[in-house]
C-alpha cells in the first residue's frame, strides 16, 4: 500500500469554518469536540483552532469568541443542575481586595463589565497562599440576579434616587469612603465612554494615583515591583505601552476571559460610616430624546437591521419609528437602492456594538457576522431556521418578517396604552 497521505480538501474546509452545518460533527470526530484546540494536519504540522477557548494569535491577543457557537454547541447538555454543579467558592477571610466598578448599562453587566470581573479574579487567585476578594460597587437600581456567576465575592449596592443619573461627583466621594474602610489593593474600571472612564480618572486624580488607561493585557513579572504588568494602546492606538500595574486600571473590553466556571459567594457588605451627604456642582437635568435615525450605527445600542427577506419596507420603517430603533441593513439591501450607504452593516460598511441587534430577514454572510460579533444580544427574525443568522442569534424567531414585525409593533403599542391608561388613573 502506497504510504502517501492521503488528504480530504473538504473536511480540512469544514473544520475550519465554524459557521458550517458539520462543523461541530467534524470537530468531534477529531476527540474534541468543540473544545478541540489542536490537531496533526495531513503533513505532521498541528494545526490550531484560533476560536478555541483561550487561543493566543501570533500578536499575543487572546481571543474572545462572541459568536454564541460555543454557548450554543454547550446548550443542549446544559441544565440546572449542571448549573448548581459549578463550584462554589467562599472567601471568608481574603488577604486583600480588587475592587471593580462596572458600567452596568441598563442595570445589567455588560460584556465588557464580565470581561472586567475575569481580571479582577485574575489579580484576586494568583496566590493561592495569600487569596484576595473581588469586591463589585454597583450604584441605583438594577436587574442583575447572576452576580455570583461573574466572580463577585463582596457586593456594595448603592441604592437611593440620587446615585441614578448623571452624578460623578457623588460617586467619586462614595469610591472614597470604599479607600477609607476598605482600602482595595486595586481598583479597576471600564474604559468607556458609558461613564466608567471619566469615573475612573476623576478617582485616580483624588487617590492622587498615575492611573493605566486603554489596557488590553495584563501578565505578571517578575522585574515588576507589584508583580504585575500591564500593556495599553497609546498614540491613538498605534502603539502600546507596557508599564507596572499601577492601583487604578481603566481596562477595555476583552482585557480577560470573564468568569463562567465558577460561582462565588456575593455577600453583601455596607459602609460603616455611610453614604457621603455632598451637594455636587453638577445637576443632572435628565436624559434628552434623541432621534434614533440620527444616531451613528457604531454609536447605536438598538438596531433594527433589515435584509434581503423584507418585502414590505414601509412596515420596516413603521416597526423602526414605533420600536425607537436604529435603522440599519445588510450589503444586498443597500446594494438594491433599500437603504442609503451609511445603514450597511458589517465588515464592508459598519461595525456595530449594539446592546441589542434585531436582524430581520437577513441570512448572516460571514462579512456581516464579522460587523456584529461585539453585539451582546442578536435576535434573528427569518424564514430559514438553519441560515448562520440564526445559528448565532442568541434568539431566533421563525416567520414571515412583516407578520412579525406587525406583531411585534402591536404589543409594543399595546403596552405604551395600558402604561398611559395606568398613569392617568393614578
Amino acid at each position: 500500500m502506497s504510504d502517501l497521505i492521503r488528504r480530504d480538501p473538504r473536511r480540512e474546509w469544514i473544520i475550519r469554518n465554524r459557521l458550517h452545518p458539520q462543523h461541530q460533527d467534524m470537530l468531534a470526530e477529531l476527540g474534541g469536540g468543540a473544545q478541540t484546540s489542536e490537531w496533526m494536519g495531513p503533513h505532521g504540522v498541528m494545526r490550531k483552532n484560533p476560536h478555541a477557548v483561550g487561543f493566543t494569535g501570533p500578536n499575543g491577543i487572546r481571543r474572545i469568541d462572541r459568536s454564541g457557537a460555543q454557548q450554543a454547541a454547550q446548550a443542549p447538555g446544559r441544565s440546572a443542575e449542571t448549573k448548581d454543579a459549578r463550584q462554589r467558592i467562599t472567601i471568608d477571610t481574603p488577604d486583600f481586595m480588587v475592587a471593580v466598578v462596572p458600567d452596568m448599562v441598563g442595570g445589567r453587566l455588560s460584556a465588557h463589565d464580565r470581561d472586567l470581573l475575569g481580571l479582577a479574579r485574575q489579580l484576586a487567585d494568583a496566590d493561592p497562599s495569600q487569596p484576595g476578594a473581588v469586591l463589585a460597587v454597583v450604584f441605583g437600581e438594577h436587574k442583575e440576579t447572576a452576580f455570583d456567576e461573574a466572580g463577585i465575592d463582596r457586593l456594595l449596592h448603592v441604592e437611593g434616587e440620587r446615585f441614578s443619573g448623571y452624578l460623578p461627583e457623588l460617586k467619586v466621594a462614595t469610591l472614597q469612603g470604599v479607600e477609607r474602610e476598605i482600602a482595595p489593593r486595586y481598583w479597576l474600571l471600564p474604559d468607556s465612554n458609558l461613564g466608567g472612564g471619566e469615573l475612573g480618572r476623576r478617582l485616580a486624580a483624588r487617590l492622587g494615583e498615575r492611573p493605566a488607561a486603554q489596557v488590553w493585557q495584563v501578565e505578571t513579572a517578575s522585574d515588576s515591583p507589584t508583580g504585575w504588568r500591564c500593556t495599553a494602546r497609546g498614540a491613538a492606538g498605534r502603539d502600546d505601552i507596557t508599564r507596572a500595574l499601577p492601583r487604578v486600571v481603566l481596562a477595555l473590553a476583552e482585557c480577560a476571559d470573564p468568569v463562567s466556571e465558577t460561582r462565588h459567594a456575593c455577600d453583601p457588605v455596607t459602609l460603616a460610616q455611610g453614604l457621603p451627604d455632598i451637594l455636587g456642582r453638577i445637576e443632572d437635568l435628565g436624559e434628552v430624546a434623541v432621534d434614533p435615525a440620527s444616531v451613528a450605527l457604531a454609536e447605536a445600542e438598538f438596531i433594527l437591521s433589515a435584509g434581503n427577506g423584507v418585502k414590505e419596507w414601509d412596515s420596516y420603517h413603521h416597526a423602526a419609528e414605533v420600536l425607537g430603533a436604529t435603522k440599519g441593513a445588510s450589503r444586498v439591501a443597500v446594494d438594491d437602492g433599500y437603504m442609503p450607504r451609511d445603514r450597511q452593516v458589517g465588515a464592508t460598511g459598519t461595525w456595530v456594538s449594539a446592546r441589542v441587534y434585531v436582524a430581520v430577514g437577513i441570512s448572516g454572510a460571514i462579512q456581516h457576522l464579522q460587523g456584529i460579533q461585539s453585539c451582546d444580544k442578536v435576535v434573528a427574525i427569518n424564514l430559514d431556521e438553519g441560515c448562520d443568522m440564526v445559528k448565532r442569534a442568541d434568539l431566533a424567531v421563525i416567520g414571515d418578517a412583516s407578520a412579525v414585525l406587525a406583531a411585534l409593533v402591536k404589543r409594543v403599542e399595546q403596552y405604551r396604552f395600558e402604561q398611559q391608561e395606568n398613569r392617568d388613573a393614578a
